[in-house]
């Protein structure tokens, strides 16, 4: 749910004052007759107008005063008691000026007939209901403004949290690439030093990628996908005769979508550790699209678990990965992955919903 900024609360507010105080203003004068006005209608509207004013002021004091210092405070009882007093001063103050305007008025001849209409106490607990209600307006106001105060500070520390998680989640994908990637020189070295050269050109190269563009929120899809390619050929040079590669990087230059940096060389760089054998025929299967906002990689992979000896990579790949997308693409996400074909293959088949 997305929460209001503080100017456009500031907006909404305002135009509700103004269109309640106008309602307000205006409802008693809707209730007369053409006849009700035409003998000292300057007096009525003065005795109305200052009427609805004590509801303004009884309104306005709670909204900026009694509110933010007694009620937010925790302090109700000294709220209640002030607002009570509040209410029997304006009431008081009502009362005086209701016999002030009939005293002074009838000094003019405005005709008030005696014994008509119901008693004053009646009209009193009309006025004292109508404040109440315009105090229980204040509170409503004002608990939603601050509502709002707080859930956009609490969503702004959210932010800064996910986004301290991210760099932290980023900070830790580096050197899990690169012992991976170095183990894979390692092994290299041992029988063919030309090629190990060659893989450390490579890896300089994706190290440049890992080391700036890593840094932003989102890169180019057609460059993480160029990333990709490049890890690939640097894993093609290690691998032997009995081991089948198919890749499919259907991302052309052209392609304009945006994606969080390295989301998916953790499942690519498992394909490889785990889905290649030095002595059984094996194999990895690796393709990257888009379409209609929807990035799709999938990887299927011999199964060749890693006995606990093997320790490159700590695991970490993976659990990296699912909580990269939970911070970055909370529900905009479908992944598909574990072990299957009795255990002789394993699959996993990530969509990721770009816009």
């Amino acid at each position: 749910m997305n929460i209001l900024s503080e100017s456009k609360m500031r907006s909404i507010e305002l135009l509700i004052h103004i269109f309640v105080w106008g309602l307000i203003f205006a409802f008693p004068f809707l209730l007369f007759s053409r006849d009700g006005w035409s003998d000292g209608w300057w007096y009525h509207a003065l005795r109305m107008f200052v009427m609805q004013l004590s509801f303004v002021l009884v309104f306005y004091i709670n909204y900026l005063f009694i509110i933010p210092k007694f009620l937010f405070k925790g302090r109700y009882s000294k709220y209640i008691l002030v607002n009570i007093f509040i209410i029997v001063s304006m009431l008081l103050l009502m009362h005086i000026w209701q016999e002030f305007c009939m005293h002074y008025f009838s000094d003019i001849d405005i005709e008030k007939p005696e014994g008509i209409g119901p008693p004053k106490w009646i009209f009193t607990v009309r006025d004292a209901i109508t404040m109440i209600l315009v105090i229980g307006l204040s509170v409503a106001l004002k608990m939603s403004r601050k509502w709002v105060h707080t859930e956009n500070a609490r969503r702004e520390a959210e932010k800064n949290r996910t986004e301290a998680e991210l760099k932290n989640l980023r900070n830790q994908i580096n050197p899990h690439f690169l012992l991976n990637t170095l183990n894979n020189i390692y092994a290299l070295i041992a029988f063919d030093t030309d090629r190990a050269q060659e893989a450390v050109q490579e890896l300089s190269r994706l190290l440049r990628y890992v080391l700036y563009d890593n840094q932003q929120e989102f890169v180019d899809l057609n460059k993480e996908a160029d990333f990709i390619r490049n890890y690939i050929e640097l894993m093609k040079i290690r691998l032997s005769s009995n081991v089948r590669l198919d890749t499919d990087i259907d991302i052309d230059a052209s392609n304009t979508a945006r994606i969080a940096p390295l989301i998916f060389i953790s499942l690519i760089e498992n394909s490889f550790k785990h889905g290649i054998s030095p002595m059984s025929p094996s194999f990895v299967s690796i393709s990257l699209s888009e379409s209609d906002g929807e990035v799709t990689c999938q990887t299927v992979n011999s199964n060749f678990p890693k006995n606990i000896e093997d320790k490159s990579g700590s695991g970490i790949g993976l659990q990296q990965v699912e909580k990269r997308l939970e911070l970055i693409y909370p529900g905009k996400y479908t992944w598909e992955h574990g072990i299957r074909n009795n255990g002789k293959e394993y699959y996993s088949r990530l969509v990721i919903k770009t816009r």
